[in-house]
């Protein structure tokens, strides 16, 4: 008996075309942007530089991969992400999958940062190259591990290595050339200068280089301030389930961050989360695109508007998350210290890190809830055993 006669053939047709326009979604879901494109966007969408008190080299926050099964729970992905700092935003992108991503930062140092991780991903089809390149240490000719080595393997390879001068000359030259000639973004002498500062920073300091209040710079690098990791430490540390989860942890991840990055959808952008322009920009052209937020990573940059600045500040942060364009499931990732004793701190660790929705920050936000950053910390969070 034929299917037509059984009444499947044309549920089945159905289901295989559903199929097929769903792949070509897919693979037309992140078409990448031409060079001119994504150095316009920086120019435009960006603030003048602000102050902060520290170069953030690298991420302080240790908690940063026990939110991770839940985020998956959840169903985030797809989509728009929004971050700020350093490189802990590659692995919240490797673990989201967006189809596009915004790393807006006070620092325009940030975002040179960020264009010199970007230069490296381009220039560094493996992960060992990708750390070869970030830490000057040239990789030696009889010793080139293979693309899926392990993480603890790569590292201990790479950690016995030697920075090396004639490597950071050559390295910056061509880190330098990148952005200029291949992103199309042109660096003025203070560009300059902070690329070289931070570039050199990450050879001097090598696995020890750490978050350090207060450094400034020329003076470069440093280990982590006050129980903080430094980059050995970020890089090795492993989710609740016991596995690393870093980017650089596995080469479905590395390759999927790098792969944003050569399509030109990972970009940095220097703004103030209360000011009057990146954010709100940043919504605007994610509406246009018909682009939803699917996570919004705030660290913890709150404290810094509701208890060490004002109300004010905060408000004006409120008004651009409500620029942003979200639907139920669009969630903010916020870390805050360990000492404000939140429910879901965890032994052992500076940092917790915790989830909420975005609607419910902004009702609450709305019904007056949050009066300092502890009332916003302990007010309708996401916990890993809450749904």
């Amino acid at each position: 008996m034929s299917l037509r006669k059984i009444g499947l053939f044309p549920w089945i047709l159905a289901v295989f075309l559903i199929i097929a326009s769903i792949s070509q979604a897919v693979s037309a879901e992140l078409p990448g942007l031409p060079s001119d494109e994504f150095a316009r966007l920086i120019r435009e969408l960006s603030e003048d530089g602000g102050y902060f008190f520290s170069d953030n080299f690298i991420s302080s926050e240790d908690s940063y991969l026990t939110i991770l099964d839940k985020l998956k729970e959840l169903g985030a992905g797809g989509g728009a992400y929004i971050g700020v700092g350093p490189e802990q935003n590659f692995t919240y992108i490797a673990k989201i999958r967006p189809q596009i991503a915004f790393i807006v930062d006070i620092r325009r140092q940030a975002m040179i940062q960020h264009l010199m991780y970007k230069a490296i991903f381009h220039l560094s089809p493996t992960r060992a190259q990708f750390l070869s390149y970030l830490l000057s240490r040239p990789l030696p000719a009889d010793k080139i591990p293979s693309a899926d080595v392990s993480l603890d393997e790569m590292l201990s390879l790479v950690s016995d290595i030697r920075a090396d001068d004639k490597a950071y000359a050559k390295n910056l030259a061509a880190i330098r050339k990148s952005i200029q000639e291949e992103f199309h973004f042109p660096l003025s002498a203070e560009d300059q200068e902070s690329l070289e500062f931070v570039y050199r920073s990450f050879r001097d300091w090598g696995f020890q280089i750490g978050m350090t209040p207060g450094m400034r710079r020329g003076r470069g690098g440093g280990r982590g301030f006050g129980g903080m990791p430094d980059l050995m430490q970020i890089l090795s540390m492993k989710d609740l389930k016991g596995k690393q989860g870093n980017f650089l942890a596995g080469t479905n991840d590395y390759n999927f961050v790098r792969e944003m990055q050569r399509k030109n959808l990972i970009i940095p952008v220097v703004g103030d989360f209360s000011g009057k322009k990146a954010l709100a920009s940043v919504g605007a052209y994610l509406r246009k695109r018909g682009l939803t937020v699917s996570v919004f990573y705030v660290s913890n940059v709150e404290i810094v508007l509701l208890d060490w600045g004002s109300y004010e500040q905060f408000s004006e942060f409120a008004k651009n998350v409500k620029k942003l364009p979200a639907d139920d499931r669009s969630l903010m990732i916020r870390s805050t210290f360990s000492y404000y004793g939140h429910p879901e701190r965890l032994p052992g660790y500076t940092f917790c890190t915790m989830l909420q929705k975005i609607s419910v920050f902004l009702k609450d936000f709305d019904a007056g809830r949050y009066k300092d950053y502890y009332d916003l910390i302990m007010t309708h969070y996401i916990g890993r055993g809450k749904p």
